[in-house]
């Protein structure tokens, strides 16, 4: 026989056993979409969680770290890890830099009318709206002119809408941030992510800032370089070049966020392969399922496999036919338990707000492991069928 008869064969097996060959199947497709579910939420929970921790890409934090010899020499070195507008342009001018993320906040008292609260007060450049992708809600976003001009204008978080104005409109309205006046122009979308918390911010431009408070430098500088390949390249340039304008031992650092996540990032996929290695056991109790029910078809087709061997079947035929049979029967039963994997997964995304990410790889995997599983625990049935004598066969009712 062919191997297209085989399988025609062993399609007709199942389909004459329907309910049989469903409750065989059970297993394999639990077994199945386990896998595919716990892979799918694993890879999807690791992304979002590289995301929230990373923010916007090929980002790169400075930061300051005075050595114990500049502490001993000067106790008030942490003052250096302020940055100038110099250090904003001489940063920008490196090639591999595509924008320079500046910031300087305070906590200040913020009063509308009767209400008060304990704010943090953020005075930014533009890259800093752009790069961390802040959009409002209501109203509009800081705009270039705004921070040319220094103009007395702010956007605030949908938190401190909610504590200040409940449910009345802020646009328009003035708040008293330390005894200075800032104009509300915009409320900021409420953010997402696995690390999103409502915060209550003002933010202001720099020149504002500086103006109304009488900040002159950043506290906090972050880059954002042209590619992810050229991070590292970007990291040792902007230290070496802060290290000598501020005449420091190696106390400007970078920290990648990246590679922070990379390092989570492992961590979430050793418990993914855990947790789905726990859920791949359902496949081997679906694989004795198989071996079980391919032996009880064994003993029922007894006869036909003395038939076919009194007609000039060879032991490696009938072998083969089992065999197709149980990988039919897997197969199948993996096709369905990546369906059903999948779409549990995009509904358990829809809830949990994160994407399913369902790669090709893992649905070749599946397919592949079903297959295995199919010859694995079929062997010992065809082997029996196949070692039938067929004269014994012949005399089997």
């Amino acid at each position: 026989m062919s191997l297209l008869e085989n399988v025609k064969m062993a399609l007709s097996s199942v389909l004459a056993h329907k309910l049989r060959s469903i409750l065989t199947m059970l297993g394999i497709i639990i077994g199945v979409a386990s896998v595919i579910l716990v892979v799918a939420i694993g890879q999807g929970g690791e992304q979002l969680l590289k995301t929230s921790i990373t923010g916007p890409g090929n980002t790169i934090e400075v930061y300051y770290e005075p050595s114990e010899e500049e502490l001993m020499s000067n106790p008030n070195a942490y003052m250096n890890a302020a940055f100038t507008q110099e250090d904003v342009h001489s940063l920008s001018n490196i090639p591999e830099v595509k924008k320079v993320v500046a910031a300087s906040s305070e906590y200040f008292s913020t009063r509308y009318q009767e209400e008060t609260a304990d704010t943090s007060v953020y005075g930014i450049n533009q890259a800093y709206m752009e790069v961390n992708n802040l959009k409002v809600e209501s109203g509009r976003n800081l705009v270039e002119a705004d921070f040319i001009g220094g103009t007395r204008v702010g956007v605030i978080s949908s938190e401190l809408k909610k504590e200040m104005f409940d449910k009345n409109e802020p646009l328009g309205e003035v708040v008293w941030i330390n005894g200075q006046p800032i104009e509300i122009i915009g409320v900021l979308e409420k953010p997402e992510g696995l690390f999103a918390f409502g915060a209550m911010e003002v933010y202001v431009p720099w020149n504002t800032f500086r103006n109304s408070f009488g900040k002159n430098e950043y506290n906090s500088i972050t880059l954002q370089a042209t590619n992810a390949d050229v991070m590292k390249e970007v990291g040792e340039k902007a230290t070496t070049l802060l290290n000598t304008t501020h005449n420091t031992d190696d106390s400007y650092k970078v920290f990648n966020m990246e590679e922070m996540a990379e390092g989570i990032g492992q961590i979430t996929t050793i418990m993914t392969l855990i947790i789905g290695s726990i859920a791949g056991i359902s496949l081997v109790v679906g694989g004795i399922g198989v071996m079980n029910i391919m032996l009880v078809s064994v003993t029922e087709r007894t006869k036909e496999i003395g038939i076919r061997k009194a007609l000039g079947a060879t032991k490696r035929q009938i072998l083969t036919q089992f065999l197709i049979e149980s990988v039919t029967l897997t197969l199948i039963g993996g096709i369905i338990g990546i369906l059903l994997g999948a779409v549990a997964a995009n509904v358990v995304s829809i809830f949990a707000g994160w994407p399913p990410l369902i790669s090709w790889q893992v649905v070749l995997g599946g397919l592949i492991f079903s297959m295995i599983i199919g010859i694995v625990f079929g062997m010992l049935p065809a082997n029996k069928a196949a070692r039938l004598s067929p004269i014994e066969s012949l005399r089997y009712e």
